[in-house]
């Protein structure tokens, strides 16, 4: 059985990435924790124990999520949620006894730093990461 713990990380997608990072930093009192080269087009902000991702629509990371964000178009790529210390095979496990497809697991930073995560897809069609402690 899974347990989650908390929400590691959210991704925001953005065409205004200057005014989106005054506002989480400069208003609503959120750190810069990380940047990326901008071609790939990532910055994360610390928010608490978790992290708020900013990714530049117009990078390699946001030209995967499709056009820009409008009122009605959503700019959430994926919510991130940490398990507690689980083993990989045991997440397989668990998905295959729901005939749910599971990614790769693959090594991703988030609120904890570097660690091994799975991306999977809910009935509405939202991409949800989970990351643990794999054991």
């Amino acid at each position: 059985m899974l347990t989650i713990i908390g929400i590691d990380h959210i991704v925001l997608r953005t065409d205004k990435l200057t005014q989106m990072v005054h506002f989480y930093c400069d208003i609503l009192g959120c750190t810069l924790e990380r940047e990326t080269d901008p071609a790939i087009g990532l910055t994360q902000l610390r928010a608490g124990n978790a992290l708020i991702d900013i990714v530049n629509i117009h990078s390699e990371l946001g030209g995967k999520g499709g056009a820009t964000p409008t009122d009605k178009d959503n700019n959430l790529d994926h919510f991130c949620l940490q398990l507690k210390s689980i083993s990989e095979d045991a997440i397989r496990q668990h998905f295959l006894n729901h005939s749910i497809k599971l990614g790769t697991f693959e090594r991703r930073y988030g609120a904890q730093g570097f660690g091994q995560s799975v991306y999977l897809t809910d009935p509405q069609g939202n991409t949800v990461e989970l990351r643990s402690e794999i054991q």
